[in-house]
């Protein structure tokens, strides 16, 4: 845990190195309303997938630790990927949909060195772990703010590692949701990927209508 804590220092200490603290919390690029759907249903699936009956096992000192130590991966993950990374790509020029492609890729990548423990299979992970970061990228486009993905990262990973912690772990029918959720998001957003941003200005522009007749005066 306390390395995981300390990479949420690091990737805090480089956004307030840099400056970025306003627009890494603050991201202004709204989406169209049926996207909506991607953080409620992960949300939805991440508190229907824990497996509660594991965690019952456990002793309380572990569960509190699962939290903390989840809830950091969310802070600490989102920060660096969806905050930096999102914001140099954005500060590079490149339109929103190669920002987010990029800064998915990235955070697959760098997934890959599970390799050194875990084989091959890594590489299918970062494979997921890439388009799961595409999501998180939405989580932020919906919520203007990086704390949505924070907390939807936090809970997923929080879920996902409910089913295999204590000493004789039993995988809960609920953890199916996780996966079938994963593959309907992506079947969703290769059918409707060219209708996530909105369709005119007056429904991406984030200000209120009073400022919109202002402007064409």
């Amino acid at each position: 845990m306390i390395p995981i804590g300390l990479s949420v220092l690091f990737g805090a200490a480089v956004v307030t190195w840099l400056g970025w603290w306003g627009s890494v919390m603050a991201y202004r690029a709204p989406v169209r309303r049926w996207v909506r759907f991607v953080p409620i249903s992960m949300l939805v699936v991440a508190v229907l997938a824990v497996n509660y009956p594991n965690l019952a096992d456990q002793s309380l000192a572990l569960v509190l630790s699962l939290i903390v130590m989840t809830l950091f991966v969310g802070i600490g993950e989102e920060l660096m990927f969806r905050g930096i990374g999102v914001q140099v790509f954005k500060r590079a020029g490149l339109s929103e949909g190669k920002v987010a492609l990029y800064s998915s890729v990235v955070f697959g990548i760098v997934h890959v060195s599970n390799a050194f423990g875990e084989g091959a299979q890594a590489l299918l992970q970062a494979v997921i772990v890439s388009t799961s970061g595409y999501f998180f990228y939405l989580c932020l486009r919906v919520g203007g703010t990086l704390l949505l993905p924070m907390l939807v990262h936090g809970m997923w990973d929080f879920s996902l590692i409910s089913n295999a912690v204590g000493a004789d772990p039993k995988a809960s029918p609920g953890m199916v949701l996780p996966i079938v959720l994963q593959v309907a998001l992506i079947v969703l957003l290769v059918v409707k990927r060219r209708t996530i941003e909105p369709a005119d200005r007056a429904e991406s522009d984030p200000r209120p209508p009073a400022a919109h007749r202002g402007a064409g005066r």
